[in-house]
């Protein structure tokens, strides 16, 4: 009962978190180490609970991406191919390997997710100033794409900075177009990961549905609160959680 709780708690915050400011994934991931389940096996289904909040993400802007639709093939085919690499590249790591990378991963995405805004700004500033970027240009964009989609598959926790910093740099100002984008992106790299996680049955489904049905009934309650929950308080909660996690990661994982 306390493991129900405990999932469906955590669920329900990383809905919330994830509606108003982002950031859930540093507390659906580390509720699912705590009632354990293995690390590949935890970050697996944290993919698989984060995927329908991208999905209904994407289809509310569904209007912003039909002006883009000609970008939209090469976009998902990407985010699809990165996806699998990351996906394999996750089943391919052994676990003890994969737990020392907790700490590391967990970092990378605090810092993303602390200074994201400011990393935007200034990718925009470069896209503005070089617009007519070279076929060589056009190529290196589609690796850095491709790059932001294998990490994606490999592990979910702040996919949607990587995403909108990749955006920024490929001339996109749009902040709705942008988020579109995102949550497409977002979208087609957990999908396909799920597919490769379920065929090697690696995804917790008792755990994980918990979370899910947290992580909605969280979303379906922060659509209606949102207007008087602070975004800068939001925002620092989650900044405060995902430090002191990865903090407690570190000390897990290097202290004995």
């Amino acid at each position: 009962m306390l493991e129900l709780l405990v999932l469906l708690a955590a669920g329900f915050s990383g809905g919330v978190l994830n509606s108003v400011a982002g950031g859930g994934s540093f507390i659906t991931f580390p509720a699912l180490l705590l009632v354990g389940v293995t690390p590949i096996s935890a970050n697996a289904t944290n993919t698989f609970s984060s995927c329908a909040g991208y999905i209904s993400g994407a289809w509310a802007f569904r209007e912003e991406l039909k002006v883009h639709r000609k970008e939209l093939p090469k976009l998902i085919l990407t985010s699809l191919t990165g996806g699998v690499i990351g996906a394999w590249l996750l089943l391919r790591t052994p676990e003890s390997v994969f737990q020392e990378a907790i700490p590391w991963l967990l970092l990378f995405a605090t810092v993303l997710f602390i200074f994201g805004g400011k990393i935007n700004y200034a990718l925009k500033q470069l896209a503005s100033s070089s617009k007519h970027a070279s076929s060589l240009g056009s190529l290196l964009l589609l690796l850095l794409l491709l790059g932001v989609c294998v990490y994606g598959g490999f592990f979910n926790a702040g996919l949607g900075i990587i995403a909108l910093s990749y955006l920024a740099l490929a001339g996109y100002n749009d902040i709705n177009t942008m988020n579109g984008m995102k949550l497409l992106i977002s979208s087609s790299v957990s999908l396909i990961a799920i597919a490769v996680f379920i065929y090697d049955g690696i995804i917790a489904w008792y755990e994980g549905g918990i979370v899910l049905l947290g992580t909605l009934l969280g979303g379906y309650v922060a659509a209606h609160i949102s207007r008087r929950l602070s975004q800068k308080y939001t925002r620092n909660f989650v900044i405060l959680a995902s430090c002191s996690i990865t903090v407690y990661f570190f000390v897990d994982t290097y202290i004995p």
